[in-house]
């Protein structure tokens, strides 16, 4: 597991979706990070954590290596456009859907 900076972490998932683009899937996971390195498996909060910035854990993994990055709420909204346009930018193979709208209104029509 490797622990990348924020500006690093999107070219890292570019070369992880091009890498599997044929082979397999990748998935991203975005959870909240709370400065632990180990879990509390106690009820309730932990006593006397006020945490001054709230943090969000990155996941990205396809099974065989996994990139980690944290970054503060302030910069998700930037990571954000730029996964959108990464995962426009990957998903070209999609098959277009049909449209059924038409489909009904011409049964309805006879």
């Amino acid at each position: 597991m490797v622990l990348l900076e924020s500006e690093q972490f999107p070219t890292e998932l570019t070369r992880l979706f091009q890498k599997r683009w044929l082979l397999s899937s990748a998935y991203v996971t975005l959870k909240k990070y709370d400065d632990q390195t180990k879990r509390i498996r106690k009820k309730g909060t932990v006593e006397g954590f006020e945490p001054s910035d709230n943090k969000c854990l990155l996941k990205a993994t396809d099974g065989k290596k996994k990139i980690n990055t944290v970054m503060s709420s302030k910069e998700v909204n930037k990571f954000q456009m730029v996964y959108s346009n990464l995962l426009t930018a990957n998903m070209d193979g999609l098959k277009k859907r049909e449209e059924k709208s038409k489909s009904k209104k011409s049964k309805a029509a006879q």
